[in-house]
């Protein structure tokens, strides 16, 4: 082989590198940024919003993209609840040898304020989360969960007023029929990229995800919007033509 062709083929394999590595960055990269508003103070503001208005700013950041699928319902419709995403990645198994000991490991990193977001890869046989697994989360200080698929115990769920969203309820238990493969990494559910810390919101409406670099950012211009609609409202209340309050920079 020449020199020349030498250099070529190194040249190559660094370059593929490059982009590989800026590939694994982009899917892979977990945001680590400190927030200026105290995590309890942030939710807190965040659960004074409605979902359908963090969308709305969502899109004004050009991120049409964010909702989880319709298809995920709430087991309170009633609750309002915000948390830092702690993802959770499960699959189709038949294997049981080793699942508890991955679980406790998992359950054992669970913190205060986080909101349990669970990637089933489509599995629709089994449960993921039930009464014994809110009674643990609850006593952590965990906030929520979403499920993408089964839940049972719904009666000791709602005993422990533990907002959950779920896609099915079924009595099957996840022993011998699925295993968690991972936690704390990026997770992809519906059109919706989800890494850990990012923030999640939910109500009768459905789940958003807002990306943790921009939460701060989003919250405090959903704040401006939800101040806006208020006087939107008056102005409809005063009887004030759609044209009028198009006129004064509101909208439908």
């Amino acid at each position: 082989m020449s020199h020349t062709n030498s250099q070529a083929d190194a040249y190559k394999r660094e370059v593929g590198m490059m982009n590989l590595e800026k590939l694994i960055a982009l899917r892979e990269g977990i945001s680590t940024k400190e927030l200026p508003i105290p995590a309890g103070d942030l939710l807190a503001r965040f659960e004074q919003i409605y979902t359908g208005a963090i969308s709305d700013v969502m899109r004004e950041f050009c991120l049409l993209d964010q909702a989880l699928p319709g298809y995920l319902k709430p087991l309170r419709s009633e609750r309002t609840v915000a948390g830092f995403a702690f993802t959770v990645k499960s699959s189709p198994s038949i294997q049981i040898s080793g699942e508890m000991a991955f679980r406790t490991k998992m359950l054992s990193e669970l913190s205060p304020n986080a909101m349990v977001v669970w990637d089933t890869s489509g599995d629709d046989r089994g449960t993921l989360w039930g009464g014994v697994m809110t009674a643990t989360a609850m006593g952590l200080g965990v906030r929520g969960a979403v499920i993408d698929g089964g839940i049972r115990d719904t009666h000791q769920i709602l005993e422990k007023d533990f907002p959950v969203y779920y896609k099915y309820r079924c009595p099957n238990g996840s022993l011998g029929r699925c295993m968690i493969t991972n936690y704390q990494v990026p997770i992809r559910i519906g059109d919706v990229l989800i890494r850990p810390g990012d923030i999640v919101l939910g109500d009768i409406d459905g789940v958003v995800v807002v990306p943790r670099d921009l939460a701060c950012d989003v919250l405090k211009r959903a704040e401006e919007l939800k101040q806006n609609e208020k006087k939107i409202f008056s102005w409809v209340a005063a009887g004030e033509s759609v044209s009028e309050i198009t006129g004064k920079g509101g909208y439908f």
